[in-house]
């Protein structure tokens, strides 16, 4: 699926600011488009409370429940985006396409039918609401939809359209929330469809935008439940990585930072904004990842594993391996280096920033911002490095960098919280961050020492019968006999 990277090469590749601009922001909307989208909304949100007067904590509370929505809904398509990526991937190359668009409704359905009675029990015992309970649960839904949907959308090349449904989505939800403004009408509940409004476009225009390159479709919107069983690791590869990325956010919510804005729904804002800031530092290693790693190894990674289909000599198979790995090396190592870069100047320019928006940062803050921005940064290169060791297969390494990220970002924060000094906070994550890098880059210099073993020395020689609980599932859920 790196067909989005060599399109995107091709901007780049254009002369002019404009251009590269241009290009970034495709590269960007692309790649993390939902989450842009989120934190726009949230931001011009709190800022349309301000200026319609609304008091602190109905603008906590809606911050708050917005944040927790989010965070159920990441988690959900976080246990699901890499096997069904695998899925898609695997439909592509056998052609089989009329099975994609029916995945997409299979995988959004299991994960709305776990999902919604979860969350709504939380909701119905959290003391808030109805009316808040009912939004919180509408918005974490549609959520679900689009982060499944960007998943798909990374096959298109149709930047235009993607860009355009984003820009509307935006556009559309400030203008509804100033009408609410101008008619003084605003309330937590209807900030909240606003959000519900933006996300919701978003959701039919990209569906659109599917439905008119991929066929619908019939049947088979459960086949790729047989994948969870299949490739067992990428389902526990997805859930680690959110449990790592935002598990310690969580945990800040039983703190000494805590504050409790409703009912069971607390924050940690001295915690919770320096992590958005920081968590927006990484986007140059996102982007360049897609735009300049996959498209420049990718092509020496297709010819290697080629030339064992179409019978290469030796000499050749080992000049395309050298050839493939040091690409790879200075790829990663141009990316490292321009993530050491924005780190830095986050570090230093981000507390003035903070200082001009009317976020109340103290140098509490502060510190804990300069901690995370550090520990991000670590986190990109490591995940960058363990997407690479998804290219050659190496799922158990993969598997074990991102479960001890999630243990020790989780764990470290968990003592400190009890142990620590404040003006630390952040160090669990990072260092969960620093290990996950170290295992993966580990992982990959033994990878790339042994990768004809990987290629060929690791394949079964007798056709194995796939058993297992997602298979049986799938097949009853398809009507199949098993």
């Amino acid at each position: 699926m790196a067909g989005i990277g060599f399109q995107l090469n091709k901007l780049f590749q254009k002369k002019g600011v404009l251009n590269l601009c241009r290009a970034y922001i495709y590269a960007g909307v692309i790649s993390i488009g939902p989450m842009i989208l989120y934190v726009v909304m949230l931001l011009g949100i709190t800022l349309v409370s301000l200026i319609a007067g609304m008091d602190r904590p109905d603008r906590e509370v809606l911050n708050c429940m917005l944040t927790y929505s989010l965070l159920v809904s990441l988690f959900s398509s976080n246990c699901y985006n890499m096997v069904v990526t695998r899925y898609v991937a695997d439909r592509l190359y056998e052609k089989r396409y009329s099975e994609i668009m029916p995945s997409l409704y299979g995988s959004c359905c299991v994960q709305l039918l776990v999902m919604v009675p979860l969350y709504s029990t939380f909701l119905f015992f959290s003391g808030v609401p109805l009316s808040y309970g009912l939004m919180c649960l509408w918005i974490s839904s549609v959520m679900i939809i689009v982060w499944m949907e960007m998943i798909y959308l990374m096959i298109l090349k149709d930047y235009r359209m993607i860009m355009a449904g984003f820009t509307v989505s935006v556009m559309a939800g400030f203008l509804a929330a100033l009408v609410m403004v101008l008619f003084q009408m605003i309330t937590v509940v209807r900030l909240m469809s606003c959000v519900v409004l933006s996300f919701g476009i978003m959701l039919v225009w990209y569906h659109e935008l599917l439905v008119r390159y991929f066929p619908k479709g019939k049947g088979k919107e459960f086949s790729f439940l047989e994948w969870f069983d299949r490739y067992r690791p990428l389902g526990i590869i997805g859930a680690s990585i959110w449990i790592g990325l935002y598990g310690h956010l969580c945990i800040m919510y039983f703190g000494p930072l805590r504050h409790q804005t409703t009912g069971w729904f607390y924050t940690a804002p001295m915690y919770d904004i320096p992590a958005l800031f920081a968590f927006f530092s990484i986007i140059i290693t996102i982007i360049s990842f897609v735009s300049s790693v996959e498209v420049k190894f990718f092509p020496k990674y297709r010819r290697y594993y080629s030339l064992f289909n179409d019978r290469g000599s030796i000499m050749d198979i080992e000049a395309a391996e050298e050839e493939m790995l040091d690409v790879l090396g200075q790829e990663l190592l141009f990316m490292g280096i321009k993530q050491v870069i924005m780190t830095i100047l986050a570090i230093v320019g981000g507390g003035f920033i903070m200082d001009l928006l009317p976020l109340g940062m103290t140098d509490l803050g502060k510190d804990i911002f300069r901690i995370l921005c550090v520990g991000y940064g670590i986190y990109a290169m490591g995940n960058s490095v363990m997407l690479i060791l998804l290219y050659f297969e190496d799922y158990l390494g993969a598997m074990i960098g991102t479960v001890l990220f999630a243990v020790i970002s989780v764990s470290g924060t968990a003592l400190q919280m009890l142990y620590g000094k404040n003006v630390y906070f952040g160090l669990g994550f990072s260092l969960g961050a620093a290990v996950f890098f170290l295992v993966c880059i580990i992982r990959l210099e033994w990878c790339t020492g042994h990768l004809q073993y990987m290629l060929l020395g690791r394949q079964e020689f007798m056709i194995r019968e796939d058993k297992g609980p997602f298979i049986w599932l799938s097949g009853k859920l398809e009507g199949k006999e098993n």
